[in-house]
């Protein structure tokens, strides 16, 4: 292997580490809330706001708006430099918490450092991959956001003894991750793309057709299209996985009548099938043949798992709940999240393609917050199955959009794929003359 690709390779894996410690920290959170709701005493209303404002809710979704512009606007390696040192903070706030205020603050900054590094690090994971295995690279943060959870969960079934003290224990094996990726971090250099975007913009400044970039350009032309489309694919589908998330030991256990712990070996399970799912799947395939094909086959997986909660409770046994991991597990690794975090970076402009994905992100957790705050009504009032319904409904348009609508982007550089969309190499075609309001037609979009 040349050192080209060694450096290439290496800069996946540093930047991939931060979904293992993002992911970790969600089901950390999750694995000990019970306990640390003793510990503190914590009412219904203290448990809801660590609920809404931690890695998986509206900390998070902030984190990756605010993550996003800084990356598009002051360059890649300021988030993913001095990111991980907020998250550490955060986790060492939650690491010795004595009360609810130490607990809560950690929970925010830690959501708001995780959203801000998912966007940073997918975004330079697929800026720095090569054109003809970029699937390969990007697949990379799939297999790290699997083990993240399962290595999370392990540890929690074996500190289980511990009580909170294990808790505490899990939260700090992440610290160590992240002190040991934010090192690594400090010798990775800023993204080229971003630097040909910014030499790129001074040359439109000197020819006096440079226009700053704006928020509300996401909404426009080729930009409002590739929005559009990840709303499909990603949003939609995120209100499933969010519901896998957060409710699947209260689906296992109410629904399939298994125990917590068979519960926890069950998406433990999901969580490895993932990573190999990854691996096997989309890593070696999604560069090689039809990523309508892959895309379309794994996301009808995905729908075939949760029409097992079509069928009557009865017949729930053990294998289905079993087809019901790896299906989903299938979904996770080669599924929407993967083609996603691809298409995130493809079908966007150096400039605005951070900013897109963080607006991506944010839609997607907000969406899913309310989804979350309907779930329980319907399943309370209707049962698990009318829920089900919404969840197979949500599955179908997600795989529909994705499939029908799939881009053209494999084997491509991301300079040339925007030369497709918008007509130009290194910029946006929204660049404009600010004095007359003119767009050059170099940069004119198709």
């Amino acid at each position: 292997m040349s050192t080209k690709q060694q450096s290439t390779w290496t800069k996946t894996i540093v930047a991939s580490m931060t979904s293992y410690i993002d992911a970790g920290s969600i089901v950390a959170g999750a694995a000990g809330l019970s306990l640390w709701e003793a510990y503190l005493g914590m009412g219904s209303v203290q448990l809801g706001m660590l609920a809404a404002f931690s890695s998986n809710a509206i900390s998070a979704a902030l984190g990756a708006l605010i993550g996003g512009y800084i990356c598009d606007r002051f360059g890649r390696k300021l988030v993913y430099t001095y990111d991980l040192v907020f998250y550490m903070l955060g986790m060492l706030l939650i690491v010795f918490a004595v009360n609810f205020p130490m607990l809560f603050a950690g929970y925010c900054v830690v959501g708001l450092s995780v959203g801000a590094d998912v966007v940073a690090s997918w975004t330079l994971i697929a800026e720095n991959a090569p054109a003809k295995n970029r699937a390969k690279h990007c697949g990379s943060a799939q297999v790290a956001w699997a083990l993240g959870p399962a290595v999370v969960l392990v540890m929690s079934v074996i500190l289980g003894g511990l009580g909170l003290l294990g808790n505490r224990i899990v939260f700090a094996h992440l610290i160590v991750v992240a002190l040991i990726t934010w090192i690594l971090r400090l010798r990775m250099p800023e993204s080229d793309s971003w630097i040909a975007n910014k030499e790129k913009e001074q040359e439109l400044i000197a020819k006096g057709l440079w226009r700053k970039p704006r928020m509300r350009d996401l909404f426009i032309g080729p930009n409002l299209k590739g929005v559009m489309f990840l709303f499909g694919v990603y949003t939609i589908w995120n209100l499933c996985a969010g519901t896998m998330g957060f409710f699947l030991p209260y689906i296992y256990e109410k629904v399939g009548g298994v125990s917590n712990a068979t519960a926890n070996a069950l998406t433990v399970g999901l969580f490895l099938t993932s990573a190999l799912s990854t691996l096997t799947l989309f890593m070696r395939l999604a560069d090689r043949y039809s990523r309508r094909v892959i895309y379309c086959v794994v996301a009808c997986l995905f729908i075939a798992a949760w029409s097992i909660f079509l069928l009557p409770e009865q017949s729930l046994t053990m294998p289905l709940l079993v087809t019901f991991a790896i299906l989903v597990g299938i979904n996770n690794g080669s599924g929407q999240q993967a083609f996603y975090q691809m298409w995130g970076s493809e079908l966007f402009p150096a400039r605005y393609r951070a900013s897109a994905q963080g607006v991506l992100f944010f839609s997607a957790r907000v969406f899913l917050g309310f989804w979350s705050l309907c779930l329980p009504v319907i399943t309370e009032s209707f049962g698990f199955k009318v829920a089900a319904i919404f969840l197979v409904a949500f599955a179908t348009i997600s795989m529909l959009i994705g499939t029908i609508f799939n881009p053209n982007t494999a084997g491509k550089t991301l300079e040339q794929i925007e030369a497709e969309r918008y007509g130009s190499v290194g910029t946006s075609p929204l660049s404009v003359n600010e004095q007359t309001g003119e767009q050059p037609q170099e940069y004119m979009a198709t």
